[in-house]
């Protein structure tokens, strides 16, 4: 499964980003990561450019609340990037215990999933469903199609190039 990894528009920690997608590809998937401190407006410009099969965003000093909120509403905002499963977690506030108003709020801004800094097991489980929903023969027949529409893009896009190099 392909999975877009970030933090948080505030957060400029790496290590965290780091072990999960060590993680992540230990699980099997197919991980791009953002890196640090990646604003909502470059994370839906990620999304569109990559496209994911769900974007798990990470945050360690404490405004991943904040920051994930902004990100989700802008992802929720878009057409090409409203389906796409979110989840976040890590050390998301201040006040060092899970808030639940503000995770009610991520919850329904459209975040799937809203996880503490130890539930790598609840990110394992839902990474497990996903890739079972994405198994679905109607999902893979139009994952199929739109693969197939990209490859002929990229032939078309062959093409031209070729043409731009063909002395007149």
């Amino acid at each position: 499964m392909k999975i877009l990894l970030s933090g948080t528009a505030s957060d400029s920690h790496t290590w965290n980003l780091v072990y999960l997608e060590l993680f992540l590809e230990e699980l099997g998937h197919e991980v791009t990561a953002l890196g640090p401190c990646v604003s909502p407006e470059l994370l839906t410009a990620a999304c569109r450019r990559h496209s994911p099969d769900v974007v798990v965003l990470s945050s360690v000093n404490g405004h991943g609340y904040r920051d994930g909120l902004a990100a989700v509403h802008r992802l929720r905002a878009k057409p090409a990037t409203a389906g796409l499963p979110v989840v976040i977690g890590g050390k998301l506030g201040v006040a060092g215990c899970r808030q639940e108003a503000e995770v009610a709020r991520l919850l329904g801004a459209g975040c799937d999933a809203v996880l503490a800094d130890d539930d790598l097991d609840v990110l394992r489980d839902f990474l497990a469903a996903r890739a079972r929903s994405l198994a679905t023969p109607d999902l893979a027949a139009r994952t199929a199609a739109a693969q197939a529409d990209v490859r002929a893009d990229d032939r078309a896009d062959t093409h031209a190039d070729d043409r731009d190099q063909v002395p007149a």
